[in-house]
């Protein structure tokens, strides 16, 4: 699937206020929405053309719009996020894709589900049943999913430390390749796929985000982005520290289709 669009929005002012476990200290609000217009200028060299909500200071975590929807070829899905604090994010995001899909599928109590739980790997889709995410949303995803001829694997990531979602330690980086860091590496639900680790010291770059032939990879990172190189893999880098102060990665930032 060729992207041309992303949903995006930038941070607001309230954007320190946001969920996180990081202990990176506050984020700088100005540094943040620079490196946020960066990330969009990433997309547009690579032919995607975002759509810009405004910022929403009614909701602090809202830059991270992948939580509020899965979009895949067939449609598009509404989600039902886990932390009761960003339960209103999803309705800005119905108005947002409603002229490419005016009647999205929905998630529905007692389902919650979060769209950093969802690894779209071309035609097979890994889902995480998180501390955000739990079994009755993701179940009410994979029938979705099934409707659509989409296989889809749940993987119960709540053991396994330091995972906020799934794509927190796993990325889809094109064909049978998943990037991969900590733990979920040796997960039996990727028996048959190559599994490239990220060093141990560099988990953080297991977020990144596979966008019409290139990989949009945080900056920082030299022997990940020495690894993914060597395999023939683009590279676009871009700067992510402000939104690691607030556990957000690369693929947090859009909903793309």
């Amino acid at each position: 699937m060729r992207f041309t669009h992303a949903i995006v929005r930038p941070p607001s002012v309230t954007f320190a206020d946001g969920i996180t476990t990081s202990g990176l200290g506050p984020p700088d609000l100005g540094l943040a929405r620079a490196q946020h217009r960066a990330n969009c200028l990433a997309l547009e060299g690579l032919g995607v053309s975002p759509v810009e909500l405004p910022p929403d200071p009614a909701f602090p975590d809202s830059t991270f719009v992948e939580d509020a929807a899965v979009v895949t070829a067939a449609g598009a899905l509404l989600t039902r996020p886990g932390a009761a604090s960003r339960a209103g994010e999803v309705a800005s995001m119905a108005e947002a894709l409603r002229p490419w899909y005016p009647e999205p599928a929905r998630i529905t109590a007692p389902g919650t589900l979060e769209g950093g739980d969802v690894c779209e790997a071309g035609s097979q889709v890994f889902i995480g049943v998180s501390e955000r995410t739990n079994a009755e949303g993701a179940a009410q995803l994979a029938g979705w999913l099934a409707r659509q001829d989409l296989p889809a694997t749940t993987l119960d990531i709540r053991a396994l430390p330091g995972l906020l979602h799934l794509k927190t330690g796993l990325s889809w980086i094109g064909g049978r390749r998943l990037l991969a860091a900590g733990a979920i590496a040796e997960h039996e639900a990727l028996r048959g796929w190559e599994v490239i680790r990220v060093p141990a010291d560099e988990a953080y770059a297991a977020n990144c985000v596979a966008v019409n032939g290139s990989l949009l990879l945080p900056a920082g990172f030299p022997r990940t982005r020495a690894l993914l190189a060597g395999l023939g893999l683009g590279i676009v880098e871009i700067e992510m520290s402000e939104f690691r102060k607030m556990d957000g990665g690369p693929s947090c930032l859009s909903v793309h289709w």
